[in-house]
């Protein structure tokens, strides 16, 4: 998912690449904090009392049902899922420019794209089978919602703002409409944004059921049509994209639109999100993808400005070599987590890992132990992407 580095170098700051490294170190982080848990320290936090402790565990943890509290808040743990997504699409104008200028033409960047999202979505389907007696045919595993919406956006590559924002709004309204009438008969229109009546959730319980499994899909609070509005959250990643690769922009231009952007998103999703459609994550509702969005493009706006901007780039090196290869940290955090954690109880001592910085130290030492493997891999220039 990453394309392979150029001028940067193991150990040394990097000071020239053809690649926009604020995305790089995002991209890294992201994952970095999807693979560990949040290193360990919602469940750190929750062995203390206190207002803080309270806190850092909520930001750990995906809120009951309605993800926005106050007007503009919401967890951390809730954000990690859209900005994987989000840079997803950020990604895309730099890796398909890139093909184009090595000779492919449209049918071979179409062709590859559609591989792409097919082979994601069968990867997310294996990854939610593994360690289970059966194939699990769900498709709410971040890598398949990408997979999904992935050969679609892939339309909008390249096209105007005008067109990608006509294209995103009617999309979102689109999906509205559907989750607003849809089922009919249902006793208000709260009950629309409810768990179990919502029409993603309820198309579910037909669609899962076509497959084999060994007993009935039943629900589910997160639902396959996600995919539908998170095409928006690539789609805000995509013309960010287009934005920082534009070389006829200035940098403080580019800045100031994102920052613009940002804000103008979070206002807009939070005021949706109190009066008309609630602020659902597990939905992906019309409004949590504005407002999702609004935060996902600030954190980028910060990254860029911080890194491409000021240059302060002496620290960056861990995060961009988890950014080369993201879809291994990925698979890690997922497939050898917990391998990894049991062989470290067993060959270290127990006091080590107990008190209350024990999950902290465990979740840093998987950490250290993954960033080694992708540190060998980025050392031989050997990067997995699909």
């Amino acid at each position: 998912m990453a394309e392979s580095p150029d001028t940067i170098e193991s150990g040394k700051t990097p000071v020239k690449s053809s690649r926009l490294l604020s995305l790089d170190v995002y991209r890294g982080l992201v994952m970095l904090l999807l693979a560990t848990s949040g290193l360990g320290l919602a469940k750190a936090a929750a062995k203390s009392d206190g207002a803080f402790a309270k806190w850092i565990v909520f930001q750990g943890t995906h809120p009951e049902w309605n993800s926005q509290f106050g007007f503009l808040g919401l967890s951390v743990w809730d954000l990690i899922q859209p900005a994987f997504m989000f840079i997803v699409g950020v990604s895309m104008p730099f890796s398909y420019r890139k093909r184009e200028a090595l000779g492919q033409n449209y049918s071979q960047r179409l062709r590859h794209a559609w591989v792409r999202a097919l082979m994601l979505v069968l990867l997310g389907v294996f990854l939610q089978s593994w360690r289970r007696p059966e194939t699990n045919w769900v498709f709410t595993n971040v890598l398949s919602q990408i997979g999904l919406g992935y050969g679609f956006l892939f339309f909008l590559v390249g096209k105007s703002y005008r067109t990608q924002i006509t294209a995103g709004a009617a999309i979102l309204i689109g999906y509205f409409v559907l989750m607003l009438t849809l089922p009919s008969g249902l006793e208000n229109w709260k009950a629309h944004f409810e768990n179990g009546p919502s029409f993603p959730q309820q198309v579910d319980l037909w669609l899962l059921n076509l497959f084999p499994r060994e007993k009935p899909f039943t629900g589910h609070p997160y639902a396959t049509l996600n995919f539908v509005p998170s095409i928006v959250t690539m789609l805000m990643g995509l013309m960010c994209g287009q934005l920082l690769r534009d070389a006829s922009v200035p940098a403080s231009s580019k800045l100031k639109r994102l920052l613009i952007a940002a804000a103008a998103l979070l206002v807009t999703g939070a005021i949706c999100g109190v009066t008309i459609c609630p602020i659902v994550k597990k939905l992906w509702t019309p409004s949590w993808t504005l407002y999702s969005g609004g935060y996902a493009i600030a954190l980028l706006a910060l990254f860029y400005w911080v890194i491409d901007i000021k240059g302060w780039n002496k620290w960056v090196f861990p995060f961009v070599v988890v950014g080369f290869n993201p879809l291994t940290m990925y698979l890690l955090g997922i497939m050898a987590k917990r391998a990894t954690s049991d062989t470290l109880h067993r060959h270290l001592p127990a006091t080590l890992f107990s008190g209350t910085a024990g999950p902290v130290v465990e979740a840093c030492l998987i950490a250290l132990i993954f960033w080694m493997i992708l540190w060998w891999m980025y050392r031989n220039r050997i990067f997995i992407r699909l």
